[in-house]
């Protein structure tokens, strides 16, 4: 008996459809846009890797978050050229507007990345 195979298909294909059976494409759209974030901070401003998140995609607006009033500035003076790669990033969207909300990291100072708050 001759048994028919389907075609493999990647797993990162399977995501989308599976997503919207169970009710959950919008939390995968913002994931990917989160990570999407993560990668473009890293590419663009290295010092902010790890110091802000995205928070949410509203458009027009882009939310994120920073760690300490520095990275705010820096997220806020940059804010043209990171939504231009967000816009061509996989999984983000073309926005007009970034705003930065200060947020320190809870059990330490702002700006430190020690998983208890300390040295």
């Amino acid at each position: 008996m001759t048994e028919r195979r389907r075609p493999m298909r990647r797993l990162g294909d399977l995501l989308p459809d599976l997503a919207g059976s169970l009710g959950l494409t919008e939390e995968l759209q913002l994931s990917r846009a989160m990570a999407s974030w993560e990668r473009l901070l890293g590419e663009h401003v290295p010092a902010a890797s790890g110091s802000s998140t995205l928070l949410a995609v509203r458009p027009p607006t882009l939310i994120v978050s920073a760690d300490s009033p520095i990275v705010a500035q820096e997220l806020t003076l940059r804010s043209d050229q990171l939504l231009s790669a967000f816009a061509s990033a996989p999984g983000g969207s073309r926005l007009l507007e970034l705003r930065v909300s200060l947020r320190p990291r809870a059990g330490g100072p702002p700006g430190d990345r020690s998983p208890r708050g300390g040295v």
